[in-house]
């Protein structure tokens, strides 16, 4: 099921960022009572009901042409464009302000479900200040109160109402779907054209060239292979985004949609931080990953070049160990042709099945070689495993007292699972529960 992506907007000031972390349940935006403090859009995952969904937090909209302010509502304008709800904050105790017509209409142009929120009003006295908002022309105003959390419920609910009109289901086909994610000017593009064979992606040195994410459809030794390249970000000519600001949501858009991820790095500047953000992404979705690393051919090479440059992606993407790397020149095809077997094997180890009887096998021989761990006298004892998902593979483990299987034991566990199964490319989950 696709994720839709909700939007909160507002001018400044009137507790977008409190409501943020209380829908997604921990403090990511930086709350103070100061107009102007959250300047960039804000993501998290998020979920109510039985949908998950994207929530981005903005900037408050104000305008006017004094350049913070002016950046901060291009920025809600990106995401009021991304989204497929959009939650319009006003302050209850404010009324309603000019400032608030004006995001109205704004909101008004875009054809969008809008579910209009009143922040700030903390008790049932207050209730009757929220009538005046219907005057802005979206139906009936939520009353929220973000500093006590009261009133979620009721709007969320009326958010879910909206994602029942969207076609959030995706058709089932047998392709395996994948994207590339990185840092602008890494040269996905370019990547993307080497391995259709043919440029389909415009390539430039400028980043943000790429104005829309562009599915593309390969057939190789008769498997059909969809690729999702990652979108820069350009609007009406004026590219909004600078050079070391990858466009979040649209990644997160790409790998919600695919089976495997494509890491890609620039051999000639090293690994970034931000390459480290984005390869998050791709972990906490458990999505099938593998490390490109483009324009190795730029580089002066010695015979220590390659393994240095592994020595490094494995000290910094510890959490991604299982992930293959591979060097590559998208300019002159230099092993682009590797790609897409290795990109069917992660797949296919993404959406592997065993049998119950062959991995209790593999736990019982695990543990007779690694007895599991005591704590003040009492021993974990692991009584079976089950495997209940894949995409990744999920498998939960039964044992007499949860709370014994320390994370290092668990981590040993998963290693014997690689050892015996494979699973490269794809992350394991292990759920531990006590026998019933």
């Amino acid at each position: 099921m696709k994720k839709p992506t909700v939007a909160i907007v507002g001018r400044p000031n009137v507790g977008k960022s409190t409501i943020f972390n209380r829908i997604v349940g921990e403090r990511i935006s930086i709350v103070e009572d100061v107009a102007g403090v959250t300047r960039d859009r804000i993501y998290s995952a998020a979920d109510w009901l039985n949908y998950e969904f994207n929530l981005i937090d903005t900037g408050g909209i104000e305008l006017s042409n004094e350049p913070l302010l002016d950046q901060i509502r291009m920025q809600a304008e990106i995401a009021i464009e991304e989204a497929d709800v959009i939650i319009f904050l006003t302050n209850g105790r404010d009324g309603v302000t000019d400032s608030d017509e004006q995001v109205a209409r704004m909101l008004y142009k875009t054809n969008k479900p809008v579910v209009l929120a009143v922040n700030k009003v903390d008790n049932p006295e207050m209730r009757d200040m929220i009538y005046d908002f219907y005057s802005l022309g979206f139906g009936e105003p939520y009353p929220l109160s973000g500093s006590h959390g009261l009133g979620l419920g009721d709007l969320l609910d009326a958010v879910a109402e909206s994602f029942k009109d969207m076609n959030l289901e995706e058709e089932e086909d047998d392709s395996i779907k994948f994207c590339l994610i990185g840092r602008p000017n890494v040269g996905k593009s370019s990547l993307v054209n080497a391995l259709l064979g043919e440029d389909r992606v415009i390539v430039s040195d400028i980043a943000g060239t790429t104005t829309d994410a562009i599915d593309s459809t390969k057939v190789v030794e008769g498997q059909e292979f969809k690729i999702i390249d990652t979108a820069g970000m350009r609007k009406k000519g004026k590219v909004y985004e600078n050079t070391e600001k990858y466009s979040v949501l649209r990644a997160l858009k790409a790998i919600d949609r695919s089976d495997v991820v494509l890491i890609v790095m620039n051999a000639e500047e090293g690994i970034r931080e931000q390459d480290k953000r984005v390869a998050g992404f791709a972990e906490e979705a458990g999505k099938g990953v593998m490390f490109v690393v483009n324009k190795w051919d730029t580089l002066e090479k010695d015979d220590k070049t390659m393994n240095n440059f592994i020595d490094d992606i494995r000290d910094q993407f510890r959490f991604l160990d299982y992930a293959p790397i591979f060097f590559v020149s998208a300019k002159t095809k230099q092993r682009v042709h590797t790609l897409f077997s290795n990109i069917q094997l992660i797949s296919e180890n993404h959406a592997m099945r065993i049998q119950s009887s062959v991995l209790n096998e593999v736990v019982e021989d695990a543990v007779a070689r690694n007895p599991a761990p005591s704590d003040k006298g009492r021993r974990l004892r692991i009584y079976y495993a089950t495997q209940v998902a894949v995409k990744p593979p999920t498998f939960v483990v039964f044992v007499n007292e949860p709370e014994l299987m320390h994370f290092s034991y668990e981590r040993f566990l998963q290693n014997r699972l690689r050892e015996a199964f494979g699973f490269e490319g794809t992350p394991i989950r292990l759920i531990t529960r006590a026998r019933s």
